[in-house]
């Protein structure tokens, strides 16, 4: 018996069949180490690493009858899923990595060479990720079959002989440099277009701007006014209010001080009229008393003088009108004014 050890770096599978007492065992040991009898245990290796290929199909024609070559690359590695690991080992096992290599090579040429006949020549050339997908989806199940995976395919290069895709290109390259004259053209018109429609734009925005700036320095202006004449107005109502007050208290003060003064007349007077009656006690124990007896001998006086001077009146009027009525007929033109003379007369006398 030996122990088989494997180091390497280096992906591998050890398949191992065969033991004491003819028995028929087979053992799969992905990497790690196992137990192995000496000249009586066959163990086989199979890589598991990635392997690359390279198909290529040379003139092949498409469904258009146009001869191409196409290469491609493909990653591909034995599936280490256990049953599909045993079908791997039935078909490859003790094969090279060339050998194995060279058996998928061959089944992907197959089918990329049935699915170039199935397209035409823009297809191919025009949409490579499409084309290596619908490749990879039809050989996976075959190449599955030899517990094969393809990891990845994508198409290399796409050429042919007759100068069919430079023709294609130049034909394509024309009508991209047609279309790009005219997007250029249309892109100038639609440019111009939306440069003026910018400047609109720009314009209108800027006289909005200005409309708003305008109505706000109104408003601005119009709110300054209201609060300077609302301010004036308060200042206004303030001092009037100052002046009304003023003038409430000056009034009061006046008020007063004439109350005042009322007080003081009616003490005035109080001591005015106190004197006045001090005064006419003095003037009626002093004046009155003897002035009255003066005044009461003086009125006998008078009424004796003033009987005396009527009776003589009375005597003189009667005189006078007898020689009146005497000489009434030849004074009629003056006998108005005489009565007055005559009456002047008695009244002075009087």
């Amino acid at each position: 018996m030996e122990i088989l050890c494997h180091c390497s770096l280096t992906p591998c599978l050890f398949h191992f069949s065969g033991a004491c007492c003819g028995s028929d065992e087979k053992t799969y040991m992905v990497g790690g180490w196992a137990w192995a009898w000496w000249l009586i245990t066959d163990i086989q290796r199979i890589t598991l690493e990635i392997m690359t290929l390279q198909p290529k199909c040379e003139d092949v024609e498409t469904a258009e009858g146009v001869a191409i070559t196409v290469t491609g690359v493909a990653q591909i590695k034995v599936m280490t899923d256990h049953d599909l690991l045993a079908i791997a080992c039935e078909q490859f096992l003790g094969k090279s990595v060339p050998e194995i290599k060279g058996v998928v090579l061959q089944t992907l040429e197959g089918h990329l060479r049935s699915i170039l006949g199935t397209l035409t020549v823009e297809q191919i050339y025009q949409d490579r990720d499409k084309f290596a997908q619908l490749v990879r989806e039809v050989a996976a199940p075959d190449v599955g079959r030899m517990g094969i995976e393809i990891l990845s395919f994508t198409i290399k290069d796409v050429y042919d002989k007759v100068d069919y895709l430079s023709s294609l290109g130049k034909t394509q390259t024309a009508a991209v440099q047609r279309d790009a004259d005219i997007g250029v053209a249309e892109a100038e018109r639609d440019a111009g277009i939306r440069e003026a429609e910018c400047k609109k734009e720009m314009m209108d925005v800027k006289f909005l701007a200005d409309t708003k700036m305008a109505d706000s320095k109104r408003e601005l202006e119009l709110q300054k006014a209201a609060f300077n004449q609302e301010v004036n107005t308060k200042k206004a109502e303030a001092q009037l209010a100052y002046e009304l007050q003023a003038a409430k208290e000056q009034q009061k003060i006046r008020l007063e001080e004439m109350e005042i003064e009322v007080v003081q007349r009616k003490k005035q007077i109080t001591i005015e009229e106190k004197e006045i009656f001090r005064t006419e006690k003095e003037l009626i124990a002093m004046v009155k008393r003897p002035a009255e007896a003066e005044a009461y001998k003086m009125q006998q006086l008078a009424e004796g003088q003033k009987m005396k001077k009527v009776l003589t009146a009375q005597a003189e009027a009667e005189k006078i009108r007898r020689i009146g009525e005497a000489e009434a007929g030849s004074i009629e033109a003056i006998g108005k004014a005489e009565p007055v003379v005559i009456y002047s007369i008695f009244v002075s006398q009087c």
